[in-house]
Order: structure tokens, then sequence, then C-alpha cells
């Protein structure tokens, strides 16, 4: 390709504005050796040089030019580049010449979230690793698949342009993958699932942080497009050693709770490095958010898709798992709801791979092949797998009972270890009073036995304690495990309804 001149002063000064110029070129945080580009988007490759000075990027047949600003910092966009498992370099000159050896390209995803996130493949602790995550390590080879930890500071006031420590891109190996504690299981899982359909590189960046709710997440451009959110947007910061137990409020119970300050320190960095989306598990840490939850999470959105340039930004999150909180349905609901109202979001359904004796269940693979098959289908051209679980269309009550029809159900399963065909359905009359229902098309066998069927794609719901019921609610009381599913094994989530609504 002949060279191009692209001039980025303005950007270039912002990505860098908290790096003071220390003299000699350098690269962004990002490009170190191993690392894999995204393919079929454009590619940004920026750093810092002596300001003025003509700094040429080349890779894959491009040759780039531009020139630092007065800052120091510097620009350019490689044109979209195809899938390459070919280890190749990218060669930066300026006052100095940096070359970054082992460059793949394929598919880019950031894995992130709190603890359930960030659960390790193999790891020290037996409550805090994968079930089988040592097991699969030992016999994982895939050289065109990398990882890369953030390598953030804690939290952070301000955007940071560089990660303290140097970012290292490792290959997925037994010994890659055992270290320690090793990088999040839930990522290992989801990146062998896109490798094994595409058979391309994939790149995994693994920004999480355990415990932590979704606001320090979240950066300003995120939160100012939501006015909404603007009593969370104005509210001040507080440095660690000025932070008392005074300051302690809902979701902020420590100063790294603060909004935007793990994204200032872990997230910032990386952009707007190309990526094709986002990973996400998290939700525990905002129980007292309620329905609010829902415009945390297009604060989110708004605000990742704009600091990494990517408008059509995926992002597929896990709804999270029942572990004895019972304010986890309001919860689900909240992440259920914002899945309807985000085009590029897609959740995974996992509520009956919970623990109530542990926030942290340790099948971490179904759930990345939860997420996988959005990716697959919506991104990837996979257009036969059907990924979505059951969403409630309509409902109406004849002769006392709910009657519920569904998207994305071909036939109805009902999956108990005592092969009961109860479910976690309740319904409720003029007074309020919720009582446990019951399915009235259960089929069964010859021998009367239920076999786990249910007749048609429509459900039918009553109590005979509740002749005339007006309310209807799923998985709402304890323990809050899913057992129905459809035809590919996906699990219906918690939902609740009322006659006066429909």
């Amino acid at each position: 390709m002949a060279s191009m001149k692209h001039l980025f002063p303005i950007v270039a000064s912002v990505l860098c504005a908290q790096i003071a110029f220390a003299g000699g070129l350098e690269l962004a945080s990002p490009f170190t050796d191993g690392l894999v580009l995204q393919r079929e988007r454009p590619v940004p490759v920026w750093g810092t040089a002596e300001p003025g000075r003509s700094v040429t990027v080349s890779f894959g047949g491009q040759t780039l030019m531009t020139t630092a600003s007065t800052s120091g910092a510097w620009r350019v966009d490689l044109a979209p580049l195809a899938a390459s498992k070919e280890s190749r370099e990218l060669v930066v000159e300026a006052e100095k010449r940096v070359t970054v050896k082992d460059v793949l390209v394929g598919e880019v995803w950031i894995v992130s979230g709190q603890s359930n996130a960030e659960f390790p493949l193999v790891g020290p602790n037996p409550r805090f690793r994968d079930r089988q995550g040592a097991l699969v390590a030992q016999m994982t080879y895939r050289d065109s698949i990398r990882f890369a930890w953030s390598n953030g500071g804690p939290f952070a006031e301000k955007p940071q342009a560089k990660t303290p420590n140097r970012v290292e891109w490792k290959r997925f190996t037994p010994k890659n993958l055992s270290e320690g504690r090793s990088f999040s299981a839930l990522g290992v899982y989801f990146a062998l699932e896109l490798y094994g359909a595409l058979d391309i590189p994939i790149g995994l960046i693994g920004p999480y942080w355990g415990g932590t709710a979704i606001d320090p997440w979240i950066p300003d451009e995120g939160w100012a497009s939501r006015p909404d959110l603007e009593d969370i947007r104005t509210r001040p910061f507080v440095s660690q050693k000025d932070w008392t137990n005074a300051h302690k409020e809902g979701v902020y119970n420590g100063p790294h709770q603060q909004p935007r300050v793990i994204w200032n320190a872990r997230v910032a960095p990386w952009t707007p490095f190309a990526v094709r989306g986002v990973v996400w598990y998290q939700g525990e840490s905002n129980l007292v958010d309620g329905p609010r939850y829902t415009a945390k999470m297009h604060a989110f959105y708004a605000g990742w898709s704009k600091k990494f340039e990517n408008p059509d930004l995926k992002f597929y999150y896990a709804q999270v798992a029942p572990w004895g909180d019972n304010r986890i349905a309001v919860l689900q609901q909240a992440q259920a709801q914002y899945e309807l109202e985000e085009p590029h979001a897609a959740m995974a359904v996992i509520n009956d791979l919970g623990n109530l004796r542990d926030i942290h269940p340790n099948e971490k693979e179904l759930v990345a092949k939860r997420l996988a098959v959005h990716a697959l289908r919506r991104d990837y051209g996979f257009t036969d797998i059907q990924d979505n679980s059951p969403r409630l269309r309509s409902w109406k009550v004849e002769n006392g009972r709910f009657k519920l029809g569904f998207d994305f159900v071909r036939n109805w399963y009902v999956y108990n270890p005592d092969r009961a065909m109860t479910v976690g359905f309740e319904v409720a009359g003029a007074d309020g009073k919720w009582h446990p229902a019951e399915l009235g098309n259960i089929y069964k066998d010859g021998s009367g036995n239920p076999d786990g069927k249910i007749i048609g794609t429509e459900l039918e719901v009553f109590s005979r304690d509740v002749p005339e019921p007006e309310k209807l609610r799923y998985l709402h009381q304890r323990p809050w495990f899913g057992a129905l599913y459809n035809d590919v094994n996906l699990p219906l989530g918690a939902f609740e309804i009322a006659t006066s609504a429909n």
C-alpha cells in the first residue's frame, strides 16, 4: 500500500495526556511482542516521540506516516487487516526504531467484570478455581490464542495513558494457563469455543477486579450519556488517604468503588485499541440498585463503545446466578431489560448454575458456551445457531390459568434431579399473596411418570389456591434455580407480570 500521512494531534494528545514526554520513541501499552490485532476494522497504533518528529508505522504491507504533536503524542490507523496466523513484525520508526515481534491478526475480546469474571482457570484456592481447569490446562496448546492482563494500577482519579507495568501477551500453553492464579476461566473457555469454530487467532484482554460494582468501570463519557444518572456523575472524588467510613454509601463501600476510577486505571490505557467486543460478568455488587442497574449498563456500553471508537462494539454478558440473596430476581430482571434495549448486547441466562453456599459457582465452561453462541451467530455467520434463552412474548388468563407465549422455544423440557415437574412459578390473586404454581400441560409417558417433556410451546400455569389469578412470577423464591429449558438447553430467566399491565 502507498504511504499515507495521518495527523491526529488533538486525539493523540488526549490519549497521552497523563504522560510527560521523557524522550525517545515509545509505543502505547498494548503494543508488545505476541499481540493479536483485530481483523476487519481500522487498527489504531499510537504512542509518543519527540515533538514534531516524523513517525512511520509499517505492518502487513502498509506504511503510514504522521508527526508527533507538541506534546509528543502520535497516532496512525492501519486499514482493516485480514486474519492471519503468520508471525509478523510491527515496525515503528522515529528517532529510533521499535519492533514488535510475533504479531497475529484475528479476533480480540475484552473479558471484564468482578470476581466471577476474574475466577481463574487454575489457582491455589480450591474454592476459587474452575472445577476442571487444571485438567483442561494441561492439554491446551494453542499458539494462536493469546491473553494479556490489563496490568493497570488499582484505581485512579483521572484516565491513565499507560499501564504501570509492561503488558505481556502470553500463548495458551499448559505452563501459561497454570501459573499462579491463571487467566479468567470464562475467558479461556470463550476463546477456545471461538477458535474451534473459526480457526483464526484469538486475543483476550483481562481487566477485572473481584467485588467491584459496575460504577468504577464506567468512564465519564458513559455517565454523561445518562441524564438520569447525573447524581452519580457529579459525585465528588475522594482520595484513598481521605477516605473514611463516613463516605460509604450504597455500592460505594471503598475508594476503589467510586465512579470511573477502575476504568481510569485498568481500561483507559488500552483505548482506542481495536477490539470486537466485551464479555462481561458482573452484577452481584449492585444488588442495591434494583431496576436502576439497567441505566448503569447503558452508561457502561455508551462509554466503552465511544472510548474504543467502536459504535458496533459487541457486549455479551452473564446474568448473575443465584447464591442465596433474596434480591437477585430484581437485578436479573434489570439485566434482562437491558438486553431488550441494546441491539449490540446479548445475555446468557445461568440461573441453573448457581451455588447457595458460594457466590462463585465453579462451572465456567457452560457460561462461556452460552456467551460464545451469541458471538458465533451474531458476529461470525453461524446463522443456524439458536442463541437465545426463552423470552416471554404474550400472556392472558383463561379459566383461572395463565397462558404464556414465548419466543425462542420449539420444545420445553424440565430438568430436576428427582425428575419432578415442579418449577419456580408463583401466582397471586387480588389479595397479593403468592402461592406456588404448577404446570398444566405436562406430558407423561405410559407409566404415568413425567419424563421432562411439556406439551406445546405455550405454558399453562395455575394454582389450585388462586382461582382468579392476577399476578405471576418466576424464580422469585428460594432456591431461585431454573429448571425450565428450551430445545437447545438454554434456561428461562426470572420475570414477573400482572394482568393489569398486559
